[in-house]
């Protein structure tokens, strides 16, 4: 008689979470400790980087901080052999660094896309291409934090959209190449959650707009979207839509692109100080 598999155990699992001074991955950090994982964690900021490790000791579970920017290679690298060293293999890493935009294309500098994919999708190919050995070792869990317009192009998140699009190509990719080698890729899809990513999103001259022009309270928290991405690894899911929208957008867009057009746009441009109308 067929029976399902039991759901992974995290216990002593040593998990890699890249932005895990904030938002999302915070969260992340937390529920993850909450499982008792071994937690290497990595942001740009030492400061938020060193009172997380602190928090975290205190709960009495095991945590490096690397000070990491995930836009550079030697930075990766040297996020997946401090955490080697540390705990001697990888089990799951959870590309979760991003950033995001709000501007118009033909208003925006070049470079502000440029540093969207460097951050979003070169962050995520650096770290997984020294992580992958240990993770094919450990037949890990390799999941990266996208989002709904990694499914449909948001107008005036051209970079954002670019990025996500690509970020999901290539874990498509990895996934398949190693099919047959036990490798658990997750593609995980958050909708607007609530999180400092719209308040550090860049504006076309690549500024932080520093205010998030949505309505906080009506989304989803990030422990939430932790807590779900957390479930979905435990179950090795393909992928994660989050939120009712999310799934209905990705639903209709596959069905009816052009009303989706129309639709995306209509409800973008409500948003206070639309960059378009």
């Amino acid at each position: 008689m067929y029976r399902k598999s039991k759901k992974m155990n995290l216990k002593d699992k040593v998990v890699i979470i890249t932005g895990a001074s904030s938002g999302i991955g915070r969260a992340l950090v937390d529920a993850f400790a909450e499982e008792g994982a071994l937690i290497a964690a990595a942001a740009r900021s030492e400061d938020k980087l060193s009172k997380l490790k602190e928090e975290i000791s205190k709960t009495g579970n095991r945590i490096i901080a690397v000070p990491t920017d995930v836009s550079k290679e030697t930075d990766c690298k040297n996020l997946i052999d401090k955490t080697v060293a540390e705990y001697g293999r990888i089990d799951i890493l959870i590309n979760n660094a991003g950033i995001s935009m709000r501007a118009l294309f033909e208003e925006v500098e070049l470079e502000v896309i440029k540093k969207l994919m460097d951050v979003n999708f070169w962050g995520t190919v650096y770290c997984t291409k020294f992580a992958l050995p240990y993770l094919l070792q450990a037949k890990g869990s390799l999941v990266g934090v996208s989002s709904i317009a990694g499914y449909k192009g948001l107008p005036g998140r051209t970079g954002y959209s670019a990025s996500k699009f690509a970020m999901q190509g290539f874990l498509e990719v990895v996934r398949t190449e190693n099919l047959k080698k036990g490798l658990h890729v997750l593609i995980a899809c958050p909708g607007f959650t609530t999180s400092n990513i719209r308040n550090t999103a860049l504006a076309a001259d690549g500024s932080q707009q520093g205010e998030s022009p949505r309505e906080e309270d009506k989304m989803m928290s990030a422990e939430e979207v932790a807590a779900r991405i957390v479930k979905a690894v435990k179950k090795r899911k393909r992928t994660l839509i989050l939120t009712s929208q999310g799934k209905l957008t990705v639903w209709l867009n596959k069905f009816f692109p052009a009303m989706m057009d129309k639709l995306v746009y209509n409800h973008m441009a409500k948003e206070p100080d639309s960059p378009f109308k």
